[in-house]
């Protein structure tokens, strides 16, 4: 029985530098896009609660008007908040 004998150098079929080049390159691009894609969702979810704390907000401004307009509009229901200064104005009671 013979043994059977190489035909071709060992060198020729390990893919060398330019395998191990590809493999980093390779490695690299996709560490940069897990890090892109981490990015991406988490601003998804801060845009998601602050569009949420918008909404409550709206809500809430939407019954304190449908309480004031139940009360004929006379009612102290935003008697305590402080009055804002706007650009322009002269009113005392904003300073």
């Amino acid at each position: 029985m013979p043994t059977p004998v190489m035909t071709v150098a060992p060198e020729a079929v390990t893919p060398g530098f330019v395998g191990f080049a590809a493999i980093v390159v390779i490695l690299i691009a996709v560490i940069l896009l897990i890090w892109d894609m981490n990015r991406r969702i988490r601003r998804v979810r801060y845009r998601e609660e602050v569009r949420e704390e918008l909404d409550a907000e709206e809500a809430a401004r939407a019954a304190d008007e449908a309480t004031l307009q139940g009360t004929g509009g006379t009612g102290q229901a935003g008697a305590d908040l402080p009055v804002t200064p706007r650009e322009g104005d002269d009113d005392p009671r904003a300073t």
